[in-house]
């Protein structure tokens, strides 16, 4: 799993690097930084954070309201708090915390109505501040974890499937909460050739960068969408169109393989954990992480709409990446201090 983890964070870099060299060394700063993160929490045994969690929990929320006050804005959305020498992104580091939240609530609560609405009330704040930044796909994300993660609390089928339809209820009413560039986004989705100078401009010509990729691609730092700044938000939000532009199909299907990689090892530890608590940390990373591979890709090729939604390890972006390496290093820590005894011997991370 590190093994792969390493080989998008390098992939990351070096794309990055073929467009900027700053915004590269930048981006393996913060690798170094996610890097130690993920080795701190492997040789830290997770079940030791149990008594921190509350405490993380108010501070993610304090972190996000002094976003909405004091936060600078930044195309558009107030998501970043300036440090000075370093900006940091509040609601990518809740992510962490909220999988060790709900982890530790169902590991010690069933599935009740009562305990369903508590969970919910739990993700609450955090999802309102991050929403009203505004930033629905990370708080679609957060949104997402708590759905996986209480399916994966023993949840019934018949609450699952009431919940669902409460779901698909409500979808529609979320229209009109949505800001209008929220709103263009998803009307550029449905049909970007009616606005192709505007709003279907980004659908466009993400999908012609990944056209024009082919097999092999055009090669590192040949990229004629990024260079002429046809591809907006190359570096993060349409990395993936970017890759698939410079390194083809091929080097697509190699990010594709890196990640399957990962969550074959997320699996496979997930498999064989030996109590609730860890069992519950995999699944929010899995469930994390695979919500934002899906939409980020989904987006880059024009087959879900533009929500903001980097791409895991591979986006340019400090807080992204640290909390993704956080999340990773605690599936590396249960691998190491979770799994059941016996089988502990024959698996390495």
């Amino acid at each position: 799993m590190l093994i792969a983890t390493l080989l998008i964070l390098t992939l990351g870099i070096a794309v990055i690097f073929s467009s900027s060299q700053v915004l590269a060394i930048q981006q393996a700063l913060y690798g170094i930084v996610g890097i130690i993160c993920y080795f701190f929490l492997k040789f830290f045994d997770y079940r030791s954070i149990t008594p921190l969690i509350k405490y993380a929990y108010i501070a993610a929320c304090i972190l996000l309201l002094i976003t909405l006050f004091l936060g600078f804005e930044s195309r558009g959305s107030i998501r970043w708090i300036s440090l000075g020498w370093v900006n940091i992104q509040p609601s990518e580091l809740a992510k962490p915390v909220i999988i060790l939240t709900l982890a530790y609530f169902w590991k010690r609560h069933l599935p009740t109505w009562r305990n369903i609405f508590l969970s919910f009330l739990f993700i609450s704040p955090i999802f309102i501040m991050i929403f009203r930044q505004p930033d629905l796909g990370t708080a679609l994300t957060i949104l997402f974890i708590w759905g996986v993660m209480l399916i994966a609390s023993n949840l019934t089928l018949g609450k699952a499937a009431l919940l669902i339809s409460t779901l698909l209820i409500t979808i529609p009413s979320s229209w009109f909460f949505l800001h209008d560039y929220q709103k263009q986004r998803i009307i550029s989705f449905l049909s970007p050739e009616s606005d192709p100078q505007g709003i279907g401009f980004h659908v466009i010509q993400s999908t012609i960068a990944v056209g024009s990729g082919q097999l092999w691609g055009r090669g590192l730092g040949r990229g004629t969408q990024s260079r002429l700044q046809f591809l907006p938000e190359f570096r993060t939000d349409f990395i993936f169109a970017f890759i698939a532009e410079e390194l083809g199909m091929i080097g697509s299907l190699m990010v594709l393989l890196l990640y399957s990689t990962i969550f074959y090892f997320c699996i496979r530890y997930l498999n064989r954990a030996g109590e609730r608590f860890g069992e519950l940390i995999i699944v929010g990373v899995m469930a994390m992480m695979f919500f934002q591979i899906v939409v980020n890709i989904g987006m880059n090729i024009g087959i879900l709409p533009i929500t903001g939604i980097t791409l895991p390890l591979l986006s340019y972006g400090g807080s992204s990446l640290i909390s993704t390496l956080i999340c990773l290093g605690l599936v590396a820590s249960v691998a190491k201090f979770g799994l059941r005894k016996k089988e502990v011997s024959t698996i390495g991370i």
